[in-house]
């Protein structure tokens, strides 16, 4: 249900936030010199410019590659930037690189692409001599020489490979394949599968999509330091139930059955595994015999030594384990607890250092998420539990992410929003607790893709009047430019919204913004557009880029007003948590709080003509809005969870408990019920084949409206997921959606 990808990675925030500069640009007002319609936003490469694509670092720093790409994506060339310099220049030519990394929207499955695009499929990967690259050119991997310019194929099997990772040493590569693991020297010598696992409930080292959407797991299985070994996750899905995807295009339709374990479905079983990368001999490990657990995180401590995190299913207590890889022994070494609350799994990224016996650990223990420093005994890493050393951040913020760490300068990066939750900068603190530093300063939202070696990173910038922008930086030193979007605040006379602050009935602070038409006459009532999400894994209210959708609205004659109620991301342990056991009544009382203290701030806002609109949780929210108060003529609700238990376990359970322990909870939460109080004119938007927030909720609520006897306008796109994603797609939903408001509000 998530619809905004966390802070924890600087990589993924740069794809993200590329990705965003095809649909928002902000800016100062300016006298357009284009149209602004939804067709540009949607054209190819959107307003500001088709952004970079797969940033990555090589291992020894000295160079950050990326994939740049024509207007229309058909053509694109991997580029690299010397740290040392700033110098650009091409490194595989489009030609060749048609072949390794063909454009994902040429994808035809819809389900494939917004897997590789959602989950950030790496399309190439570096080998640890910085002299060799190996692509994923949709389920076939290609070995690429720098030296010799040269590429050759690596695997040739029918079925697709994935994941790949070069051993340490640079002598193997790994790979999944069918749920199964495999190994490749780079001389090319035949592949050897590591484990034979038959059937399609049987994972090693693979993934499955309630770990990936919802854990963020992006790969599960890890060489040793050696080399000789790989540390992965075996999941067994027997029990987890079947939802089937319907292609209903052919003649004869297809159908895909997806495993998704729903509020209270049995979860895939785990267990690690340790295989031998040359005999194949597999260990098990026992960490726990609850069969309930998740195993979110695991890696290696150091040769012979792997760590594991253990999660319990109701998310709120969560082991740290260290285990001896050739006995199977395990320990304990530390407990993190958040009694009412839950493991705010986003943020907490255990993060080792490699020169010494420490790692760092995001907590949210004294109410804010912050760092902490924790030692061991690296020769013998399992002979006592881990030492809290001390709090390497405090303050009334949010740490939001680690970005990178210099060992050697004994310095760690990380994003926060200190000072304003709705914005993002980059700090850095030193491993002794002092020199905090902000190393942004311009308003708006920052992030930073540092090399492993902590000296360099990738500065993505974008704010309310700065259109995006990408420079890669020396710590402390200088800042040379890579990419910059067009200014679409010039050549389509965007506008940043007024950013407001309102109390909620307990006195918290709540953040809004405010976009007004552009010209509308001071004596005429101004109908009023509510955008919303409202959930806990997503903010609207940021010092970031503006939506042109809301700017085409405006014009039109429209206000457009958000406001982050309690439960949503970016603030504090008890601003989160108002929501727990609970999805609705809060985020709504809030909203409406808000709203009423906008409607006395602004007069000429017209409080008998307001709408309410919103995607995944927002569709719920718009739902629960229109059904628990009377003061919405019109919504639009797209891709919406109807009842708390049509959606998955991880993301429902951390939140609203265990369906045995609250079903008071869970069914004041079902809007169906309230079908018969629905009140204003509803568009109800799913696409068929959303693998996330499945086509299902909107089927049920159907049947609620039409057994109440609610009239209601309905939307269905065939095969496509939860993005709804695609040009013809977007520009019809968005149209129809300009529309359903100027029918109903006018």
């Amino acid at each position: 249900m998530k619809r905004q990808i966390s802070h924890v990675s600087c990589c993924a925030l740069l794809v993200l936030a590329l990705g965003i500069i095809a649909v928002t640009l902000a800016g100062a007002q300016t006298a357009p010199t284009k149209p602004l319609t939804i067709e540009a936003i949607y054209q190819p490469g959107g307003l500001g410019g088709r952004g970079l694509e797969n940033a990555e670092w090589s291992p020894d720093g000295t160079k950050l590659t990326y994939v740049q790409r024509d207007e229309k994506g058909e053509n694109g060339e991997l580029w690299y930037v010397d740290a040392s310099t700033g110098e650009k220049k091409m490194l595989v030519s489009a030609a060749k690189l048609a072949s390794l990394d063909p454009d994902v929207n040429k994808v035809k499955n819809e389900r494939e692409k917004e897997r590789r695009t959602r989950y950030r499929v790496a399309a190439y990967l570096w080998a640890p001599d910085s002299k060799h690259l190996i692509f994923d050119s949709q389920g076939q991997l290609w070995l690429y020489d720098l030296n010799t310019e040269t590429a050759v194929q690596f695997t040739s099997a029918g079925d697709p490979s994935g994941d790949p990772k070069f051993s340490p040493d640079g002598a193997h590569v790994a790979y999944v394949r069918k749920h199964n693991l495999y190994v490749r020297p780079v001389s090319g010598k035949d592949e050897k599968a590591l484990t034979k696992d038959t059937g399609e409930n049987l994972f090693n080292g693979d993934i499955d999509w309630v770990y990936a959407e919802e854990l963020g797991v992006r790969s599960n299985y890890f060489w040793s330091p050696d080399s000789k070994e790989i540390a992965f996750l075996h999941m067994d899905e027997t029990k987890v139930p079947i939802y089937p995807i319907t292609d209903w295009m052919p003649t004869h339709p297809n159908v895909e059955n997806e495993k998704y374990p729903k509020v209270g479905d049995p979860n895939p079983v785990v267990k690690l595994g340790v295989v031998d990368a040359d005999k194949g001999k597999v260990r098990w490990i026992s960490l726990t015999s609850d069969e309930e657990s998740y195993i979110p995180r695991f890696g290696w401590v150091k040769e012979g030594v792997i760590w594991a995190e253990v999660l319990n299913r109701t998310e709120d207590k969560m082991d740290l384990y260290f285990v001896d890889a050739k006995s199977g022994k395990s320990r304990i070494v530390l407990t993190e607890t958040t009694p009412g609350a839950w493991i705010d799994f986003e943020h907490v990224e255990v993060r080792f250092l490699k020169s010494s016996g420490q790692f760092l650990w995001p907590s949210w223990r004294d109410g804010n998420m912050h760092l902490y420093l924790y030692s061991f005994d690296k020769q013998n890493p399992m002979a006592a539990d881990a030492k809290l050393e001390r709090q390497l951040t405090k303050g009334d913020f949010a740490v939001l992410g680690i970005e990178g760490v210099d060992e050697a300068a004994g310095t760690v990066f990380f994003a926060a929003n200190k000072d304003d939750p709705r914005q993002l900068h980059i700090f850095s603190v030193q491993l002794d607790g002092s020199g905090f530093k902000q190393l942004t300063t311009e308003e708006g939202m920052h992030t930073g893709n540092f090399s492993d070696d902590g000296k360099h990173y990738t500065h993505m910038y974008f704010g309310p009047e700065k259109s995006p922008s990408v420079s890669l930086c020396a710590v402390g030193g200088a800042c040379n430019p890579v990419w910059a979007a067009r200014n679409a605040v010039a050549e389509y006379g965007l506008r940043a919204p007024k950013y407001l602050e309102f109390k909620a009935d307990d006195g918290t602070v709540l953040y809004g913004r405010l976009l007004l038409p552009p010209d509308a006459a001071a004596s005429g009532k101004i109908p009023l557009i509510i955008h919303i999400y409202g959930g806990p894994a997503g903010q609207m209210v940021t010092k970031s880029t503006a939506d042109p959708f809301d700017e085409i609205l405006a014009r039109k004659g429209f206000a457009i007003f958000a406001v982050d109620n309690r439960g949503t991301p970016g603030r504090d342990r008890k601003f989160q948590t108002a929501i727990r056991h609970e999805f609705g009544a809060v985020e709504l009382k809030d909203q409406l709080t808000a709203l009423d203290q906008l409607l006395a701030q602004y007069p000429q806002l017209d409080k008998d003509r307001i709408a309410i609109w919103g995607w995944s949780n927002g569709g719920s929210m718009t739902l629960y809005a229109m059904t628990h108060s009377d003061r919405f003529r019109a919504g639009v609700a797209v891709a919406p969870v109807t009842d708390q238990r049509n959606y998955d376990t991880i993301y429902t359970e951390r939140y609203m408990g265990l369906l045995k322990d609250d079903k008071d909870g869970y069914e004041q939460s079902d809007v169906m019920t309230a079908a018969d109080k629905l009140h204003g004119a509803l568009l109800l938007v799913h696409g068929t084949s959303d693998d996330n927030v499945h086509f299902q909720n909107s089927i049920q609520m159907i049947d609620a409206l039409i057994k109440a006897g609610k009239q209601f306008r309905l939307m269905i796109y065939p095969n496509k997921t939860h993005s709804i994603a695609g040009k013809d797609a977007r520009v019809h939903l968005f149209t129809m959606i300009v529309d359903h408001f100027e029918r109903e509000l006018k």
